[in-house]
C-alpha cells in the first residue's frame, strides 16, 4: 500500500479504484452510528447487532462506490481522462481531468451520482415490500433504501463540495457565462450548509425535547468542516483556473530577438543594447541559420544565450569569439507557438518547466518573445 494513495483494489474506466485508510474509520464510526437503528428494525439479533450493523455498512460502501463509478462512467463519455476512484472518510470522489468541461457536461456529471443513490433507494424499498415478514434480509434492504435515500438527498443540497453544488455552479455559469462566478455561488451555498449542518445536530434534538447525542455532534463538526475547506479549496481552484484562462503572451513575454550562432560575442551585446538597453534584459536566441546583414535572423530556436557569460567575455577576445560559446542548448518542448493562450499556454509552460526555465515563442519562423516559467507563476 502507498501511504499517500491507499490500496488499489481494481481498475475501471481505465482508472485505479483506492481504498483509503481513513476509509476504515468510516465504517468503523458508521457502524456505531447504526447499532440503535439495527437494533430497533430487527431485535432478534441480539448480540449480533453490531455485526449486523457493521454488514450494513459495508452495503452501504458498495452503494458509495457505486455513487463514484456513476461519475467515473459519466466523465469519460464527455471526454474527460479519469484519474482515479476512492473510496475515503468522507465516502468518496471521483478525480477526472476537466479540461473539456461545459455547464452542461460538469451538470450531468454530478447529478449521476445521486440518480445512482435514488435507484438502489428505489430498488431496496421495492426488495424489503415483497419480504414476508422480519428476516436479515429485510434489514439490509430497509436500511439500504433509507440510507441512498438520505445520502442522494445530502448529495443534491446546492452547496459545494456536494454534487449539488457542482449543479448550482453550472447553473450560474450557464447563465453568467462565468464558471468562476457559479463556483463563488456554490462554495458560499457550501459553507452556509456547512454552519447549517452542526448547528442542526445540536438545534434539533434539543427542540424536540431529545438528548443531544455528542457522537452525532462531532460527526457533523467533522463533515462541517470538511465541507467549509472544500468549498473555500474549489474557490481558490476556480480563481487559479480563471488566471490561468486569462494567460495572454502579449502580456507576458519578455523581448527576445533570434541571432545566428555564428555572431560574436560583441556583436551580440551590440544587438542586445540597441533592442533593450539597461531598461529590459533581451533574451538572445540561437537560430538555425545564417545572420542576415540588416534584420532579424530566421529559422529555428536550437539554444539560449547566458547572459552572465556573455558579460564575463574579455573585451578583448568578444570580437573574435562566437555567441555559441556562451549559449545553452534549447530543447524543442520550449519552443512554443505564441498564438497559445490560456489553457493551453499554461500546458506548454508546465511540460517545458523543467526542462528549461524559459520558453521561445515563435510565429512560423519568427522569434517573438521570451515567456519566463516564473513571470506566469506570478500571474496565476
Amino acid at each position: 500500500m502507498d501511504k499517500s494513495t491507499g490500496w488499489v483494489v481494481g481498475r475501471i474506466a481505465g482508472a485505479p479504484v483506492l481504498l483509503k485508510p481513513s476509509a476504515l474509520v468510516m465504517v468503523g464510526v458508521l457502524t456505531l452510528l447504526f447499532v440503535p437503528t439495527v437494533r430497533t428494525v430487527s431485535p432478534e439479533l441480539g448480540s449480533q447487532t453490531l455485526l449486523g450493523a457493521f454488514v450494513v455498512v459495508v452495503m452501504l460502501m458498495v452503494s458509495v462506490f457505486l455513487h463514484e463509478l456513476a461519475h467515473a462512467l459519466a466523465a469519460r463519455a464527455h471526454g474527460m481522462v479519469v484519474q482515479e476512484l476512492a473510496l475515503t472518510l468522507w465516502g468518496g470522489h471521483t478525480a477526472y481531468t476537466d479540461t473539456r468541461s461545459t455547464p452542461r457536461s460538469s451538470a450531468v456529471i454530478a447529478v449521476v451520482g445521486p440518480l445512482t443513490n435514488v435507484v438502489l433507494a428505489g430498488l431496496a424499498w421495492f426488495g424489503y415490500q415483497a419480504q414476508a415478514g422480519s428476516s436479515s434480509v429485510a434489514l439490509l434492504l430497509y436500511v439500504s433504501a433509507y440510507a441512498n435515500a438520505a445520502v442522494a438527498i445530502f448529495n443534491l443540497l446546492p452547496g459545494l463540495p456536494l454534487d449539488g453544488g457542482q449543479v448550482t455552479e453550472a447553473l450560474v455559469w450557464a447563465v453568467t457565462g462565468s464558471r468562476l462566478r457559479g463556483t463563488v455561488v456554490a462554495a458560499w451555498t457550501g459553507r452556509v450548509l456547512a454552519v447549517t449542518l452542526v448547528a442542526a445536530a445540536i438545534a434539533v434534538p434539543s427542540l424536540s425535547g431529545r438528548r443531544v447525542e455528542l457522537l452525532m455532534v462531532v460527526w457533523a463538526a467533522l463533515i462541517g468542516s470538511f465541507m467549509w475547506s472544500s468549498a473555500s479549496a474549489a474557490l481558490a481552484q476556480s480563481r487559479r483556473r480563471a488566471k490561468i484562462d486569462a494567460l495572454d503572451p502579449r502580456l507576458l513575454a519578455r523581448p527576445a530577438v533570434a541571432v545566428s550562432a555564428d555572431v560574436t560575442v560583441a556583436q551580440a551585446r551590440q544587438i542586445a543594447e540597441d533592442l533593450g538597453g539597461d531598461d529590459a534584459q533581451v533574451q538572445l536566441v540561437l537560430v538555425a541559420g545564417p545572420q542576415p546583414t540588416a534584420g532579424v535572423a530566421t529559422g529555428q530556436p536550437v539554444g539560449l544565450v547566458d547572459h552572465l557569460a556573455l558579460a564575463d567575455v574579455p573585451e578583448n577576445a568578444a570580437a573574435t569569439a562566437p555567441v555559441w560559446s556562451v549559449s545553452v542548448a534549447l530543447p524543442t518542448v520550449a519552443v512554443v507557438d505564441a498564438a497559445l493562450a490560456g489553457e493551453q499556454l499554461f500546458s506548454a509552460v508546465l511540460r517545458a518547466a523543467p526542462h528549461a526555465p524559459v520558453c521561445i515563442l515563435v510565429l512560423g519562423e519568427h522569434v517573438v518573445g521570451a515567456l519566463y516559467a516564473t513571470d506566469v507563476a506570478r500571474a496565476i
